[in-house]
């Protein structure tokens, strides 16, 4: 069974930034596309970042020049740097990976900007 563990979130005031972190229990080699995605109080949960096996990366245009995925192989870690930090991007974040056969996710971890 894949786990997902994220960390990192907590509460931020405007403008600040974090780290998200996912690690996996297996080699995330073995997922073809790993990312994240985020679900505000009352609304869907909606695709933040993500990052293919091969590395191509692609964003939710809200996040575009403040957040960066990026992947550490050898550590099976997923992470999501997150800079300018606004209310709008409170929310639940959650990890997931991608195989051929179905997706997993992890807990979540919440994010909390204050304005």
């Amino acid at each position: 069974q894949v786990q997902l563990v994220e960390s990192g979130g907590g509460l931020v005031q405007a403008g600040g930034s974090l780290r998200l972190s996912c690690a996996a229990s297996h080699s995330i080699f073995s997922f073809n596309a790993m990312g994240w995605h985020r679900q505000a109080p009352g609304k869907q949960r909606e695709l933040v970042a993500a990052i293919s096996s091969g590395g191509l990366t692609n964003y939710a245009d809200s996040v575009k020049g403040r957040f960066t995925i990026s992947r550490d192989n050898a550590k099976n870690t997923v992470y999501l740097q997150m800079y300018s930090l606004k209310p709008e991007d409170t929310a639940v974040y959650y990890c997931r990976a991608t195989s051929l056969v179905r997706d997993y996710w992890g807990q979540g971890t919440q994010v909390t900007v204050s304005s």
